[in-house]
């Protein structure tokens, strides 16, 4: 069972609102999901990014791969970083 940390749309039709959640590549996107781990609301100027960075970082030490989207605020967020190079 592979797991994705993703983002399922949510919001009104043109003002798209996310949630970052843990869910199981083969479930629908805006469908089941393991857990939320945050939101990301594109909508704001600039956009407004919530994240747990305690349940984020467990399901990527569980080995959750993160799509290109969600690596990429992970990165904007500074959790990334915090993964790849742990503190010694």
């Amino acid at each position: 069972m592979a797991i994705k940390i993703r983002l399922a749309r949510a919001g009104a039709k043109k003002k798209p609102f996310y949630q970052v959640v843990v869910a199981d590549c083969r479930c629908r996107r805006d469908g089941r999901f393991i857990e939320n781990v945050g939101t990301y609301d594109p909508n704001k100027n600039p956009a407004v990014y919530n994240l747990e960075e305690g349940k984020t970082l467990e399901w990527l030490g569980k080995g959750a791969q993160p799509t290109d989207t969600v690596k990429q605020i992970l990165k904007k967020v500074g959790i990334w970083e915090k993964f790849v190079s742990p503190a010694a």
